[in-house]
């Protein structure tokens, strides 16, 4: 039997109608998405591929990359970036109002989307005096070690945001939440860089799927 397209459905069951009607809360996670993908594929409605792409992706559909979206079958890859964008431009308006850290554990909702991420991306968070988060942002992806992040590079955002401190974050895509030597050296590294600057380090995160640990309650800061 052929499926219904989204146009042949009546008014008050499709998902533009229905958000306009009753607010986008009365909406289901397909049909949101659905909205967001804006039509389907060939043979398939928005419906119907919104519905596949959670199935495939499920609750890891946030911290899905491009790349990944496109392995399910009726993304391409303007499909894909249009939800990669709406997950990071909602990202970043969620955490947009100020939170202050006060441990490791306030870290965590910057950090988390990096945890099962299959390449090593180096994060750092820019806070001002009062230790209140002014951004978060990805400075390399790739192995992490010192002869592949320069301290300006880590810096850089600091110094234009005139942050008071930083916080840095990274993944061990192997799960190990071991630091290593280079973990510890490149660490200690930044830590004389900050001094230099002005700038406090107060901790390094290493995140993983099992977990996290702060070099700061190691003794490593």
């Amino acid at each position: 039997m052929q499926r219904k397209r989204i146009k042949d459905l009546p008014d008050f069951a499709r998902p533009r109608e229905k958000l306009l009607e009753r607010g986008p809360q009365a909406l289901s996670d397909e049909e949101l998405l659905a909205i967001l993908l804006g039509s389907g594929t060939k043979g398939k409605s928005a419906l119907e591929l919104a519905r596949r792409i959670l199935n495939r992706a499920g609750h890891r559909l946030p911290r899905l990359g491009a790349a990944d979206l496109t392995a399910i079958e009726g993304v391409g890859m303007a499909k894909a970036c249009q939800i990669t964008a709406a997950f990071e431009l909602a990202r970043r308006f969620l955490y947009r109002e100020r939170h202050t850290i006060r441990g490791p554990r306030d870290v965590l909702p910057y950090v988390q989307h990096i945890a099962d991420k299959k390449q090593e991306y180096f994060l750092c968070l820019t806070l001002n005096g009062a230790h209140e988060v002014i951004q978060s942002r990805v400075v390399t992806v790739g192995l992490l070690d010192s002869s592949q992040v320069h301290p300006r590079e880590v810096f850089a955002d600091a110094i234009a945001d005139r942050a008071a401190a930083v916080i840095l974050a990274h993944n061990h895509p192997s799960g190990s939440l071991e630091p290593s030597a280079e973990d510890l050296q490149f660490t200690q590294q930044l830590v004389e860089a900050g001094k230099i600057l002005g700038i406090d380090v107060l901790d390094h995160i290493i995140v993983t799927k099992r977990g996290f640990v702060s070099l700061k309650e190691q003794g490593y800061v």
